[in-house]
């Protein structure tokens, strides 16, 4: 009957002070607590003060009778939408009985009787400590200090709590600055207005970030990476390559912080921001929430329609150049395979972790001598290490400057003598390994060498000082030498032995420990590949889309490895058909005694026919290997040949750059207040940057004050980092706010 009252017209008067939940549905609340519901005019439930079965039934029964809906039922009793569907559930399982409140707190009688209690107090008077008397009387620590009257009462639990809510705080930190107090976990600034603009394009580009005042903040510990990210130059070398970007509410910096944050806080993919909460993330960017998964994309997507993700990493580099020169002395370049996982048909390539070969796309990246990166551009397919070399020249000098001389370091996969005479005419020095058989030294022109390394640590080498020329034998030098300095290391081999390793260099004023140890030193940037795949996602797939690789583009010719083998498999068939003649004939001409023998041109015709035939064989297919070309078009050999996008990834790459060496700038300010940072400073800035504060806007500043860490050492040490931010004086992004950084004290036991 009810269900048919609801289909007719709803009558439009309601009690008098009653609240509308719903069109005819109206909810008027008692003084004690009762209530009564009007539904269409007519009282339908109601209860009494103190009848909280009564009020969650009423509550359950409208939304079954789709009076109202579950949030709006929700809304009206105070609760949220799943409590409503947990009393809708537990009626439906025990009845009007299942809605009765669970009595609260412990279930059994107390252990703390007056006798126990007695005993507590002689252990206490006794000396001993409340993890002691726990011990001894079973209970626990809280027990015992509630039967020595240590802990206030419930009374005093609520004025205390009366008093937080009046100053409207609730962070009760005995350090809390000044006696400042703020509230925990306010409500953001409304953006609805800004938001609505944007969504016309009548906001321009991009929120002005806008903070609220409060406590436990998740994530502010991200805010700690702004001074060392502003050194990175990131915001700028983006604002001048992209300029103005498309206006939105999430502007070009809003958009670059949140991926910075998010490669920070573990989760460099979009897809990260899914583990993310949007609103956590929101306060720390200064907006109400954080942009998701779909709006990063469509932010990257924009700036790789721009078609200039490699301009901002050459910018990057140019200001990381500048911003630490001293780094740059030693360049330290290798190539990276990221291999791909999906189904389109891209090149292969060896990759020399897996040591086998796989669908992969190339990368060359520069390091400097700290292993930090500078910068990485995508090679190209099946070109080689010497190649790519050849091509970062200009760009090395663009970012070096005019005059400087740098020492590029590379290994034997950039073996060439034509690029060696090319990078010292370019203006710079070179470092390698020899590659090629080379002749050993003898055992009297080695000497031992004690050096230190940038790191003070010690190092003992047998070496040799020597010069060697090296002959230049294709391209436009051909016929040209290239003499070089070759140090040549003696270390020790298998079963007592020793073997030589030859450095090569065009530095003359290196002392040859030195060369041994910078050379060494390029597993700096194999560290940062492994430390990048770990945790910033240097190998993650992140664009989907990919473009058909170039038809005409010249690939070797798979039919010349064939050729190959079939010249392999002709010149073992001809020298097995002259093992077997030779062995005829010596056994024709010695044989055995009162044995006969005889040698005519017949049987020496026919023991020589095998070997002639092999010999054709083997002319046939030296003619056919040199009639099959070397390289030949890609579409001949694979039509359906793609090429991954590469803008999107170098985007991505120069932002994780940019998040790596603000977070290694902040390992390394820890040296000397931490007396294990050589082995835990990486380990302890990442609990620092996701840790909970306090973040606090005054006149001019931006206070950020952090809660403590796991252990009192590091949070003396985060202190100490703390204080040398402080001093940087850096700016929030866009505001004029200058990050002031405070860490709270390491709470006392009691």
């Amino acid at each position: 009957m009810m269900a048919g009252m609801l289909t007719q017209l709803p009558l439009p008067l309601l009690p008098a002070g009653a609240a509308e939940l719903a069109p005819g549905v109206g909810l008027v609340t008692g003084a004690g607590g009762g209530g009564l519901v009007s539904v269409h005019g007519l009282a339908t439930f109601a209860w009494d003060a103190g009848d909280e079965a009564g009020r969650r039934l009423a509550a359950v029964q409208l939304v079954r009778l789709r009076a109202v809906s579950q949030a709006q039922a929700a809304a009206a009793f105070g609760v949220d939408p799943v409590t409503v569907w947990r009393w809708d559930q537990a009626l439906a399982a025990g009845g009007v009985a299942g809605l009765v409140p669970a009595r609260r707190g412990p279930k059994g009688a107390s252990k703390l009787t007056p006798q126990l209690a007695a005993r507590i107090a002689e252990l206490d008077a006794a000396g001993k400590t409340l993890r002691e008397i726990a011990a001894a009387t079973g209970v626990s620590t809280f027990s015992v200090r509630n039967a020595l009257g240590r802990v206030a009462s419930a009374g005093q639990h609520a004025a205390a709590g009366a008093a937080a809510e009046s100053a409207g705080l609730a962070a009760g930190d005995d350090d809390a600055g000044q006696g400042a107090v703020v509230p925990v976990l306010p409500d953001p600034v409304p953006r609805d207005g800004e938001r609505a603009l944007a969504r016309w394009g009548l906001l321009g580009e991009g929120a002005v970030p806008v903070f609220t005042p409060g406590a436990r903040y998740p994530l502010a510990g991200l805010l700690l990476a702004l001074p060392a990210l502003e050194g990175t130059g990131l915001l700028g070398a983006a604002r001048e390559v992209y300029g103005q970007v498309k206006d939105g509410f999430y502007g070009l910096g809003a958009t670059l912080l949140t991926l910075v944050f998010l490669a920070l806080a573990g989760e460099p993919r979009a897809e990260g921001a899914t583990r993310v909460p949007p609103a956590a993330l929101g306060r720390v960017l200064g907006v109400d929430r954080a942009p998701e998964v779909k709006t990063i994309r469509r932010k990257l997507g924009e700036l790789a329609a721009a078609g200039q993700a490699a301009d901002l990493i050459m910018a990057l580099a140019r200001r990381h150049a500048a911003a630490r020169p001293d780094a740059l002395g030693f360049l330290y370049v290798d190539g990276h395979a990221r291999v791909y996982y999906g189904t389109r048909i891209v090149q292969k390539t060896h990759v020399a972790r897996l040591k086998f070969p796989a669908p992969a796309t190339m990368e060359t990246w520069v390091t400097g001598q700290d292993g930090d990166p500078v910068f990485m551009v995508v090679a190209e397919p099946s070109d080689s290490l010497a190649g790519e070399l050849r091509r970062l020249l200009p760009g090395l000098r663009g970012i070096a400057g005019e005059g400087r001389r740098v020492t590029v370091c590379f290994d034997r996969g950039g073996w060439s003598p034509a690029l060696f005479a090319d990078i010292t005419g370019a203006g710079f020095d070179l470092l390698t390994w020899r590659k090629g058989p080379a002749p050993d030294l003898p055992a009297e022109v080695f000497t031992t060498v004690t050096c230190a390394d940038d790191r003070g640590r010690a190092h003992q080498y047998e070496l040799a000082d020597t010069i060697a020329e090296l002959g230049i034998s294709e391209g436009p030098r051909k016929g040209q030498t290239v003499t070089l300095r070759q140090v040549t290391r003696r270390v020790p081999a298998r079963a007592g032995a020793t073997r030589q390793i030859h450095a090569l260099t065009s530095r003359t004023d290196l002392p040859a420990g030195e060369v041994c140890w910078r050379l060494s030193s390029r597993w700096r940037e194999e560290n940062y590949f492994r430390y990048a795949r770990t945790w910033f996602a240097l190998d993650a797939l992140d664009s989907y889309a990919a473009s058909p690789d170039d038809p005409d583009r010249m690939v070797p010719s798979p039919a010349r490895k064939t050729a190959a083998a079939r010249i392999r498999q002709a010149e073992a068939a001809a020298q097995a058909a002259e093992a077997a003649r030779d062995a005829a004939l010596l056994q024709l001409r010695s044989p055995a005694p009162g044995q006969a023998a005889y040698l005519s041109n017949q049987v020496i015709n026919a023991l020589a026919a095998p070997v002639e035939a092999a010999w054709r064989e083997l002319d046939e297919a030296d003619q056919a290997a040199a009639a099959v070309p070397a390289r030949v078009p890609l579409g001949a050999l694979s039509p359906d040949m793609a090429r991954l996008d590469a803008e999107v990834k170098q985007i991505t790459h120069a932002i994780r750059m940019a998040a790596c060496n603000a977070e290694t700038a902040l390992a390394r300010a820890l040296d000397g207040h931490y007396a294990r940072a050589g082995d835990e400073a990486y380990a302890l800035i990442r609990e620092a940057l996701i840790i909970s504060g306090d973040i606090r806007p005054g006149p001019g500043e931006l206070l950020i004050r952090l809660d403590p860490l796991t252990a009192p050492r590091r949070t003396q040490a985060l202190a100490a980092l703390c204080d040398q931010l402080t001093a940087a004086g850096a700016r929030y992004p866009g505001t004029d706010l200058v990050l002031r950084y405070e860490v709270k004290s390491h709470p006392t036991p009691a």
